[in-house]
């Protein structure tokens, strides 16, 4: 016998990976993670028993649930499990995933449209961070046809906007949580920053590389990969994250001056693999870190003039573009951060998984 779960599976942004409605899991933690492990297949490294796609932007899974709080539409749960792993950590968040927020409740019935656009206010549970997401809703459905395009997904599907409401601190204690915009740590420069996403930024030339080189040379370069994990390792306990060994975060980002007409090129360890891309509040994070006077980025990075700044992040397969507001009374404070996504629908069903994983 095995026990069936009502399911959505979605792409978000560039990952992808089964979303479900809180009520439809189990409410005790333990049984939940049994549940999801059996549903992506892990810990296996080809995942082929379960829906995962035997990389972590495929091994993700989104729960949600109504707004409890006043003035909150949804909440989300993003939980990042590992093809090799039988770890479900529910600690970070996840940018890319929440772009798919707002359509599966939508399918779901959780929400009602609004008329040509849709608004809905999501808490992230994870963090507490909020963020307002505005999806294409003609005719009462969700539109996932459109004109947008995002690097990293084929093709081009309808525009869904999010606006950050405070991400400082997501994890870390604080934006800066070493207190420095700077630090010196394991005989490297880095910059420790946390604006939805606990980032160590280093140039790439620190560790002896270009910070141009291709995914596939980066995860084949053992002797790097063994560098950067001693340096996160270390990084951990000055931000205050204590023994990061078998956490997924910080994420690990080298930087270069840009090369394809943006304001910085980056190559992302998230952690132990190279980023194909990057992830949302990567970009997010190390777009703060280019407006922030002394941090690792000055030199390196090519930032337009204004209180509205453009970000345009390069990675390995083209760039991400953030929006940050700063403050007028304070320039090196960041308001609020935009970027445009894209989900869509996949499929729509149940997933099986065994009895005695979740037992009647």
């Amino acid at each position: 016998m095995q026990r069936p779960i009502p399911c959505l599976f979605m792409r978000g942004g560039t990952s992808r990976g089964p979303f479900f409605d809180a009520a439809d899991l189990p409410a005790d933690t333990a049984t939940r993670d049994r549940v999801l492990l059996a549903v992506m297949g892990s810990p296996d490294a080809r995942q082929i028993d379960g829906l995962g796609g035997a990389h972590p932007l495929t091994s993700k899974v989104g729960i949600v649930s109504r707004g409890q709080a006043a003035g909150v539409d949804l909440e989300f749960l993003f939980a990042q499990l590992q093809p090799e792993k039988d770890t479900v950590d529910t600690t970070p968040n996840c940018g890319n995933m929440l772009a798919a927020v707002v359509p599966f409740a939508l399918e779901r019935g959780m929400a009602r449209t609004q008329g040509l656009t849709t608004t809905l206010r999501v808490l992230t549970l994870n963090t507490g961070m909020l963020c307002d997401i505005t999806v294409q809703t003609p005719g009462g459905a969700v539109e996932y046809a459109g004109d947008a395009r995002i690097d990293g997904v084929p093709g081009t599907s309808a525009p869904i906007k999010i606006n950050f409401v405070d991400t400082a601190g997501s994890v870390a204690p604080g934006l800066l949580p070493t207190g420095r915009v700077r630090d010196t740590i394991d005989g490297i420069a880095v910059t420790c920053i946390d604006n939805g996403m606990p980032l160590v930024i280093l140039e790439a030339a620190a560790v002896g590389r270009t910070g141009y080189e291709t995914v596939a040379e980066l995860n084949a370069d053992s002797e790097l990969k063994a560098r950067i994990e001693r340096l996160r390792i270390a990084c951990g306990h000055a931000m205050g994250l204590g023994d990061v060994t078998a956490k997924n975060y910080p994420k690990m980002t080298l930087i270069a001056a840009p090369r394809e007409g943006g304001s910085i090129a980056t190559r992302s360890f998230i952690p132990h693999v190279c980023h194909d891309a990057i992830g949302v509040l990567a970009a997010v994070t190390v777009g703060t870190a280019c407006v922030l006077e002394g941090s690792i980025t000055r030199g390196v990075a090519v930032m337009p003039a204004g209180l509205l700044k453009t970000v345009s992040v390069e990675h390995p397969m083209g760039e991400f573009s953030v929006e940050l507001g700063l403050d007028p009374a304070n320039p090196q404070k960041v308001t609020r951060a935009a970027l445009l996504r894209t989900a869509r629908l996949i499929m729509r069903g149940e997933v099986m998984v065994p009895a005695a994983v979740w037992p009647a």
